[in-house]
């Protein structure tokens, strides 16, 4: 009876090592045991902390929404809106800022 208690108490503090080394893995590098294996494994940069955070699990997945931006030449400046013009008489500047020419 005694082996088989000691034996369940070593299995429980080799656990709660595991435990500590995941709490402190996760403060120094935001990143659980488990997430520095996933990333290892996917080449990827994953982290249960981006999850919880309410982003995707892995940066890389990351949907990237496509930004919609129509600039058009003003007086001594160019103006960005986020839905084109509908009059017709202003031409749209290049993409990126630039001006075609």
């Amino acid at each position: 009876m005694k082996r088989a208690f000691v034996s369940l108490l070593l299995i429980a503090l080799a656990g709660c090592e595991v435990i500590a080394a995941d709490g402190v893995t996760v403060m120094a590098t935001q990143k659980t045991l488990l997430d520095h294996a996933v990333s290892v494994g996917s080449g990827k940069n994953c982290s249960t902390i981006r999850r919880e955070r309410g982003l995707s699990y892995c940066v890389e997945d990351e949907k990237k929404p496509k930004m919609n931006v129509y600039c058009y030449r003003t007086l001594g400046e160019v103006t960005c809106y986020d839905k084109p013009v509908r009059d017709g008489q202003q031409e749209r500047v290049g993409q990126g800022g630039e001006i075609p020419k």
